[in-house]
């Protein structure tokens, strides 16, 4: 007598990303998120570390919704930069490479390198809540630390950028826009 209007799922496995889904986003977007664990890592080694991590994980995990599996991978991207560098513990003596390994720079070039000068505890700060907009909450949960201490080292890193920038004589200095890690 009485029919719910609710239709019936078929397949409910149907909304989570297969191994296609990743492997097409990392063809589009393999670029950005090396970029991305750069600019966390500031070192080619880590950051290939980091990448194929996750890129192992992703094909492990199959428990992600389609919609949802660009943003899984940048969080999984940055867990792993976190277990690689350890921003929280401190200053290291951790090995800082250029960008663009010894070509003439571009201007793109140089804020990553710009970035890439902060500590990397500020690093990861600035990375994760400017470029990638995570919360202050998302990235204390993250680091390990209050949002107190996310805040101070975001503003720390804020003040820093144009005294690295600095280098370049008034006028001839490039601009600090967005360097394009979100897609």
């Amino acid at each position: 007598m009485f029919r719910s209007s609710k239709p019936k799922i078929a397949n409910f496995r149907t909304d989570y990303a297969k191994r296609t889904d990743f492997c097409e986003l990392f063809e589009q977007d393999m670029r950005l998120l090396y970029l991305l664990a750069f600019l966390l890592t500031a070192n080619h080694k880590e950051s290939e570390q980091s990448f194929v991590s996750t890129v192992e994980e992703t094909f492990k995990d199959e428990t992600v919704f389609k919609d949802w599996a660009r943003s899984w991978v940048k969080r999984r991207l940055i867990e792993n930069a976190i277990e690689i560098v350890s921003p929280a513990s401190g200053p290291n003596g951790r090995k800082r490479d250029l960008w663009s390994a010894g070509r003439g720079e571009t201007h793109g070039e140089y804020e990553i390198d710009t970035v890439t000068r902060l500590a990397p505890f500020d690093r990861f700060v600035f990375v994760m809540s400017i470029l990638e907009r995570y919360s202050n909450w998302d990235c204390s949960l993250m680091l390990g630390c209050s949002m107190n201490k996310i805040a101070q080292a975001r503003m720390k890193a804020l003040h820093r950028l144009p005294d690295f920038a600095a280098v370049f004589p008034r006028g001839d200095r490039p601009p600090m826009r967005r360097l394009g890690v979100t897609a």
